[in-house]
């Protein structure tokens, strides 16, 4: 398989860096051909232009701004992203991402019945999230719902792709974990991969 490998961290030094090496590492092992998407170190802009908006129900939608990263999210059986939760969400960068690559024509298409959107992105097969947050578990899951996980997998994995194989892996309390932890975590990272 053909893999996009999105990693959404400024520091080069951080521990997404890590999960984002240990899931290269163990996908390459595999045999997979890993194509990683470093937004930060691509200097991808994530804020979407008044053009893209104005023309978003353009057909066809220009995507011109975004078209080699287009090409390359087309090129892709499998996506997977590597990202912290800041705020029960996204990153910024992540966020704008969605926004602009997974566009109309790319990723969806508009019902001309209206209402509904109809799902583009049949190459990819699967997709896999792999962050961290710094609440515990407890709190991302009883008290906000898991909104990251219900996001990806009900929104981006069901609107864009049909019978996609979603897995979430989470390091929860990020802030106050262990070194011990963590290299627990990328092990579950590397296994969960290798198994691709």
């Amino acid at each position: 398989m053909r893999i996009l490998l999105v990693l959404a961290h400024p520091l080069p030094e951080s521990f997404a860096a890590s999960v984002a090496r240990a899931a290269r590492e163990a996908l390459e092992a595999s045999g997979h051909v890993v194509d990683l998407l470093d937004l930060y170190a691509e200097d991808f802009d994530p804020r979407l232009s008044e053009a893209e908006r104005r023309g978003y129900f353009d057909v066809p939608y220009d995507t011109s701004a975004v078209a080699g990263i287009v090409d390359r999210l087309k090129a892709a059986d499998g996506l997977v992203l590597v990202f912290p939760q800041w705020w029960f969400n996204f990153p910024a960068i992540l966020k704008g991402f969605i926004d602009r690559v997974f566009a109309p024509g790319v990723a969806f298409t508009h019902d001309t019945a209206g209402g509904r959107i109809v799902p583009q992105l049949t190459n990819i097969k699967l997709l896999y999230a792999l962050t961290t947050t710094g609440s515990p578990w407890w709190l991302v899951h009883v008290y906000m719902g898991n909104p990251v996980r219900r996001l990806l997998k009900r929104g981006i994995a069901n609107f864009c792709a049909k019978r996609v194989k979603f897995r979430m892996l989470s390091l929860h309390d990020m802030d106050r974990t262990t070194d011990a932890k963590r290299k627990t975590h990328l092990e579950r990272v590397r296994k969960a991969l290798a198994a691709v």
